[in-house]
């Protein structure tokens, strides 16, 4: 897993050779090259293991020098020197190994930090001196005789030669790394945005839920204001039949005076009372009255309020069906991330 800082960005300091560079492509190159100029070579990572097996690696060197806990002590250190000194020089840097040998370092750099180098070489630029051959031998402990004629098979070579293929390794092997981290870097982004827009569906979805029940409320709610102008029109009617029975009434109250007028003194009793029959359909009517007057201000306030609903209502369906579409986008653009992300991590 690629770690990275708080910003969410990759981090550098944490890369190895193996996260941003496709190690099988590395090591067929690395053998073809090797072969073709004759000169050993391996990739080692920041900490100095190596990253790929070693190419045409000299009997000097593997099956001798690196023989003896001595000698390969002193192959590592030989080669973290170098390697810094090419870190420090952001170039190859070609040099004498530890047991007499022509070594170079090429260093692995990815935006200016070091992730590995490139080490090679393994060769003469002259005829060996059998004396210092013979003095490693012995502080190493191997057979003189043994190293000095492994030392007569290694390959002479001009600089100029050593140096092209040091730059080879260094320009091929530090382009494959800025195409592997771009790629990382795609790969990164895409899996964010995929992530992202996975997440943005899921809010959309549960949005695009939570709009369509908004709009089936609305209907309700429509339904509703519906029932209330309707009822309101029934008391209107209800209020009619008060009215009308008001006037009946008091039609009979009036009658009633009348008769308890001709009746004289035994109809006063009667006549207080048809009084208060008249005063009651007076009562019952303008109470009627305000009533309708009150029913009519509720329909009219109805009128409005269905009205508003019904824009809120046509308003709502088009924000449902907008979300539906941008949920669909949106779905098609997460798959394509998706897609984007594969491609990425096929590198």
């Amino acid at each position: 897993m690629i770690k990275k800082n708080a910003n969410g960005e990759i981090n550098i300091d944490l890369l190895e050779i193996e996260d941003v560079m496709d190690i099988s492509t590395l090591q067929k190159f690395q053998d073809n090259f090797a072969d073709s100029m004759n000169i050993a070579s391996v990739t080692v990572n920041r900490d100095g293991k190596p990253a790929t097996k070693p190419s045409s690696y000299t009997n000097f060197c593997s099956n001798l020098t690196q023989s003896t806990s001595t000698g390969e002590s002193r192959c590592a250190e030989s080669h973290k020197k170098g390697g810094e000194e090419a870190t420090r020089l952001g170039k190859p840097y070609i040099y004498t190994c530890h047991a007499g040998l022509v070594d170079f370092a090429a260093p692995i750099l990815l935006n200016g930090k070091s992730i590995g180098s490139i080490l090679g070489g393994q060769v003469l630029f002259s005829d060996p001196v059998e004396a210092n051959f013979r003095k490693t031998a012995k502080e190493i402990g191997v057979d003189e005789e043994d190293y000095v004629k492994a030392a007569n098979n290694v390959k002479e070579t001009g600089e100029k030669n050593v140096q092209a293929g040091a730059e080879v390794l260094f320009i091929v092997a530090n382009a494959l790394v800025k195409i592997g981290y771009e790629g990382l870097l795609v790969s990164t982004v895409t899996s964010d945005l995929s992530d992202n827009f996975s997440q943005i569906s899921a809010t959309m979805e549960e949005l695009a839920a939570s709009s369509i029940n908004v709009s089936n409320n609305q209907h309700v709610l429509n339904d509703e204001i519906s029932r209330v102008k309707d009822i309101s029109k029934e008391i209107n009617t209800i209020l009619d039949s008060i009215k009308s029975i008001a006037d009946s009434t008091k039609m009979l109250g009036l009658n009633a005076a009348i008769e308890a007028a001709r009746a004289g003194e035994a109809g006063k009793g009667f006549g207080v009372v048809a009084t208060e029959i008249r005063a009651l359909s007076v009562n019952s009517k303008e109470t009627a009255l305000t009533i309708s007057e009150l029913t009519k201000k509720i329909q009219d306030s109805v009128d409005k309020t269905l009205e508003t609903a019904n824009s809120t209502l046509e308003t709502t369906e088009q924000q449902t069906a907008a979300i539906q579409e941008v949920t669909s986008n949106i779905q098609e653009v997460s798959v394509l991330a998706d897609s984007l992300n594969e491609l990425a991590n096929s590198r």
